[in-house]
């Protein structure tokens, strides 16, 4: 896994967390659900890159 590819996807969920958390603080189910999505997003990410380093070695 590239570092590039886990700056950028550990960003996506950590943005994803910020968003669900302000919707949740602003009473915005919008996004809140839209920040649940960039987080889930970003966490398969990883984890498709962690599956695919672990065929490589």
């Amino acid at each position: 896994m590239g570092l590039a590819d886990k700056l950028r996807n550990s960003t996506q969920s950590l943005t994803g967390r910020l968003k669900e958390g302000t919707g949740r603080a602003v009473g915005n189910r919008r996004l809140r659900r839209k920040g649940r999505r960039e987080q889930v997003g970003g966490d398969l990410k990883q984890a498709g890159e962690k599956a695919k380093d672990s065929f490589r070695h």
